[in-house]
Order: structure tokens, then sequence, then C-alpha cells
């Protein structure tokens, strides 16, 4: 890839640095290097920051970056800082848990040709467990993280923040999913993966209510005045 990458993808990290070489194995397989780079966002006070470092060393091709911050944050703030920190440079920016793989070829450049002619707005694909139902992966136009600030638009923690992201995308009119692109989702809920204690922390039930609690508000005070922003965005695009 020559100059700079046109879509970023983040993905948030912690306690599972085994799974950097099966995500650049699947990224390489699947043709992504040739239009995205992906970032490792990952603590300094992981246990494992050891492990993430020598994965990165031992896998890591130039499109490959590791962002490294002081201490430990949410997966939702990590995201944030860290899309709000390169928002500047790619047309858009995307995210990806350490569970997902992409699984068809081409992947990266179909999100790029629909968000092209989206102008502003969000693209998704199947994640083999929710599909259209929920973007639990997805991709969005840089302009939308600069005007809102971050890339999930409600401060929550981890949970619901698939459903901002839906809601934000379909009320502003430029939500589109891509039902013929896999990014598959290797979850415990699906049966593809052994819980852990990452799994555990964001599936509590405290957690559930402590985001729920903070995804409506959202909904009920500040998801009009985002949309409202998203939909200046793509009108100062016609």
């Amino acid at each position: 890839m020559n100059g700079d990458p046109e879509l970023l993808v983040i993905v948030p990290s912690r306690g599972r640095p085994q799974h950097l070489p099966r995500i650049v194995e699947a990224w390489a397989a699947t043709g992504a290097f040739d239009r995205a780079a992906l970032m490792f966002a990952v603590d300094a006070d992981d246990p494992e920051i050891d492990a993430y470092r020598e994965a990165f060393d031992e896998i890591a091709p130039a499109e490959v970056l590791l962002s490294i911050a002081t201490c430990w944050r949410p997966m939702v703030a990590k995201l944030n800082r860290t899309a709000l920190r390169h928002s500047e440079v790619p047309f858009a920016l995307g995210f990806a848990g350490d569970d997902h793989l992409p699984r068809t070829y081409g992947w990266a450049g179909r999100y790029l040709d629909e968000l092209h002619s989206l102008g502003t707005g969000i693209v998704y694909g199947d994640d083999g467990m929710r599909g259209e139902e929920l973007p639990t992966q997805w991709a969005m136009t840089s302009d939308i993280v600069r005007i809102l600030g971050r890339m999930v638009p409600c401060d929550v923690d981890h949970l619901y923040c698939d459903n901002a992201v839906r809601e934000l995308g379909k009320e502003a009119g430029c939500l589109r999913y891509l039902p013929d692109v896999l990014v598959e989702h290797l979850h415990p809920f699906a049966g593809k993966a052994e819980p852990d204690e990452g799994y555990a922390r964001v599936n509590h039930p405290e957690q559930y209510q402590r985001d729920l609690g903070r995804y409506l508000h959202w909904q009920a005070v500040q998801m009009h005045g985002h949309v409202t922003a998203v939909r200046g965005l793509r009108m100062g695009r016609q």
C-alpha cells in the first residue's frame, strides 16, 4: 500500500495477546492490507503487555500499529480516545473487537467503496451472530468522529455501543449493511470462544444495568443533537 491508508481499523484489546497473530493472518488472507491499516490499542498496565509487545514484534507488517495507553480504560473510552487522536488523516475509521476475524476477501475495499458512495456514513457487515440487527464491528467516515469528538456517540463502557452507532446512522440516514461481507464474531455467546475474565467483566448484570442507563440517557438527551450534526455533514457534501 502506497501512502496513508484510507481506512484505519482500531482493535482494543486486553489480556489476549494470543489473538494478534490470527487477526493479522485473517487480514492478510482477505487482502485488507491493500486498502487499510490495523491498530491494536492496549494498556501499559496489562499484565500481558510484554506478550503483546513480543507478538507485535513477530507479526507486524508496516500496516500494523500498536497504541499503548498509560493505564486501563473501559473499551469504549479507549476506542474513542484512540479514534479521535487519529481522525485527521484517514478518510474512515473502523472498530473491531479482538474476537472479530474478517472472512470475505476484499472486505476493506468494500467498506471504503460504500463509504465513498455515502460521503459521510457508517457501514458494517455480517458478523455471523447478530447479522443486520447490530453492527458489532463497523467503519465510519472520520468526519463523524471529528464532529462528535468520539466514535461511539454514547458514554457507555462497553455494552450498547453498537446499538448507539446503529441508531445514529439510521436516524441520520447514512447506515449501510453489507450482507455479503462476513467479519466473524468469535464470541462465547455464539459458542465460538471460551469465556474468560474479560468476557465475565463486561457481561456482568451490573455492567448491563449501568450501560443501559447511559444508552437510554443518550437516546433521550443527546441523540437528537448528534443526529443533527451528522445530517449537517451529509448536507454539506451535497
